[in-house]
């Protein structure tokens, strides 16, 4: 890379964490309980908008993965969200009426928030219907997974999103708060999916499976991002630029190939296609919150007035990490 494009990056770096600065205005504290966070305390952000319905198993799964600590801006929440987060213990909770769509879709927000409380701890930052796989996660805490990347001085774990979905029309079974959502949505398309890497910042650019082919025929270019970085060892100087798709200093992209072989990776389980979606994607349309005028959720809502079924004869059934490493969409890399 050359001298003029490293200077820009540097430049568009300190632009996101000026505008991270600027945007702390627009969250109010509900309940802060960031002073019991100790230094080596693994941590978890997140936006959300009327996610009650999913609220019990989330934080469930994440503690029991080994999550001490959530952070978690609530976008004008009117399902309730609000006043179930702030009982909760382990989370310190901010609220904000302003645009998701002007604070770059959530990331300035959270931004702040890591610079504030997350500088020098591993953070992991994901949507309440996002569920991080990782190598061994089923006998060994995330705790593990951070000591390791810290003794192997790597700063960034990359995680591919893998949308699930039931067998069925995505409404004929309702999902109900507190349950596992995968016991409904517990299909996935092991392939059909196309990878290109992005030159300026150096990360792959994922897209594919059931939304591609089911929402967006006519135009899979325009399919939703499936590449995600959401473990991070956090620095106050780092910053998103877009969800977490891609962060800065550039480094951090390069999270799939070293020399020898590949790096270890994971899957952020995808629970956005249960029965709630329906009313969801009515929303987000009407509200044009999202990307491009809400495109994708226009996509969605078109597909869905068909009862669309994302299942097909290539369908796979959801059985653990390991299933999902032999089909390439994960690896352990050199963690023994």
């Amino acid at each position: 890379m050359g001298l003029l494009r490293r200077y820009g990056l540097r430049l568009a770096r300190r632009r996101w964490l000026v505008r991270a600065l600027r945007k702390r205005r627009e969250l109010t504290p509900v309940v802060s309980r960031t002073s019991a966070i100790r230094p080596d305390d693994i941590l978890l952000f997140s936006t959300l908008r009327n996610e009650k319905v999913r609220l019990p198993f989330f934080l469930r799964y994440y503690r029991d993965l080994g999550v001490t600590h959530f952070l978690i801006v609530d976008n004008d929440s009117d399902d309730g969200s609000r006043e179930y987060l702030r009982e909760q213990p382990d989370v310190s909770l901010w609220t904000t009426k302003h645009s998701y769509k002007r604070s770059r879709f959530g990331v300035d927000w959270l931004n702040w928030l890591q610079m504030r409380h997350g500088h020098n701890h591993w953070t992991l930052v994901v949507d309440p219907d996002e569920f991080f796989v990782y190598p061994f996660c089923d006998t060994r805490p995330l705790k593990a997974l951070t000591d390791w990347l810290d003794a192997s001085s790597i700063k960034s774990f990359g995680a591919m999103l893998l949308d699930m979905y039931p067998r069925g029309p995505i409404d004929a079974q309702p999902y109900h708060e507190g349950t596992d959502p995968f016991e409904i949505a517990c299909w996935f398309d092991s392939g059909n999916y196309t990878i290109r890497r992005n030159s300026r910042f150096g990360n792959l650019w994922i897209q594919g499976g059931p939304r591609a082919r089911s929402f967006f025929t006519d135009a899979p270019e325009r399919a939703p991002a499936l590449n995600k970085i959401p473990l991070v060892k956090w620095h106050r100087s780092y910053a998103y630029v877009s969800s977490t798709h891609m962060l800065l200093p550039r480094g951090l992209n390069l999270v799939y190939d070293e020399w020898g072989g590949e790096k270890a990776s994971g899957v952020l389980l995808h629970a956005k296609f249960l029965d709630t979606f329906t009313v969801k994607a009515a929303e987000e349309m009407e509200r044009r919150q999202h990307y491009a005028g809400s495109h994708e959720y226009r996509a969605y809502h078109a597909g869905l007035q068909d009862k669309t079924d994302l299942w097909c004869k290539w369908s796979e059934k959801y059985i653990n990490w390991r299933q999902l490493e032999i089909l390439g969409l994960m690896s352990k890399g050199n963690w023994a």
